[in-house]
């Protein structure tokens, strides 16, 4: 399958851990997908795996298309290949897509424990697009992605053409009902040690969850297991900024948000607040839906974020 040139790639990269769980999540769930981007069965996906060497570790980064650049932004504990059938697709359009693992996530590796506050991601993210020949470029984010996407377009706005919030972003509500009432009863939905706690954890991700094979399962669980202190240290850093985007300036640039209205992470309650903190906003609302809309709902993404960067 043409379009898995880049998880072909990535797949042979070494000291990936400790996120294997979450990429082979990822890469599970895209191959249930349907391939929105390779419809017409003539046109391969135009990713490709790349890395640069960044403030003493290295970035792993999908690549590909021409035209104006677009950065691709993935949540806590996730990573690149989430976006495979977005970015491919938008590739096709007519953008150069960037997609990496972020600083300490997936295959970017090498990075000491201070890189995963929110600020840190944006500077070396800064790096990571001067090297790919700097400008202007529109930028968009899932979740924590989200989070950092503001961030970096409040620190460095002459070079965004557009902010998009690609499901709900972390920062700018509490999170929902559901995840307080696990972490309550002593469970971390987000860093499972249990099979039960994982399908809590899809369960809220997602509207219909993919079917996973209970064997495959355990080996996740495993891996969260015995990197649960990486996992605990990262969780504690980012918990920090549930309400960054609350403290972000009114000013803004021309900004998308989809928010799936079954989410489980962040309540869609909380999309009138962000809507009023980015005024220069349009908003869309996906139905049986939850938080990772570029995995359940990728035509449909894929539709309005197209319109939305050439209406």
């Amino acid at each position: 399958m043409t379009h898995f040139r880049a998880y072909s790639s990535f797949s042979q990269s070494k000291d990936v851990m400790p996120y294997l769980a979450k990429f082979i999540v990822s890469v599970l769930i895209v191959l249930s997908c349907t391939c929105a981007y390779s419809q017409n069965s003539n046109l391969a996906c135009p990713l490709v795996a790349k890395t640069v060497a960044i403030d003493g570790g290295v970035i792993s980064y999908l690549e590909g298309g021409k035209g104006e650049p677009i950065l691709l932004l993935h949540g806590l504990f996730a990573q690149k290949e989430q976006w495979l059938e977005v970015g491919c697709a938008l590739a096709i359009s007519g953008f150069d897509v960037i997609a990496p693992d972020l600083p300490g996530y997936g295959a970017s590796t090498g990075y000491e424990v201070t890189v995963y506050p929110l600020e840190t991601q944006v500077k070396i993210l800064h790096q990571l697009m001067e090297r790919n020949g700097g400008g202007a470029f529109h930028i968009a984010g899932s979740s924590m992605g989200g989070a950092i996407a503001s961030l970096y377009a409040n620190q460095y706005p002459k070079e965004i053409k557009s902010l998009a919030f690609i499901g709900a972003p972390l920062g700018i509500t509490t999170w929902s009902p559901q995840v307080k009432q696990s972490i309550f009863q002593g469970v971390n939905p987000f860093i499972p040690i249990s099979n039960e706690q994982f399908d809590l954890e899809m369960r809220l991700l997602f509207f219909r969850p993919p079917m996973i094979d209970e064997a495959v399962k355990s080996q996740l669980v495993k891996e969260y297991v015995v990197n649960n202190r990486h996992y605990q240290q990262v969780w504690d850093i980012v918990s920090f900024y549930g309400a960054i985007l609350d403290r972000q300036p009114t000013q803004s640039p021309k900004t998308l948000i989809l928010w799936g209205k079954q989410d489980g992470i962040f309540d869609i309650a909380g999309l009138p607040l962000l809507k009023n903190r980015f005024p220069n906003s349009k908003a869309y609302t996906f139905s049986n839906a939850a938080h990772l809309l570029m995995l359940e709902q990728p035509n449909q993404v894929i539709d309005i974020y197209r319109k939305f960067l050439r209406p």
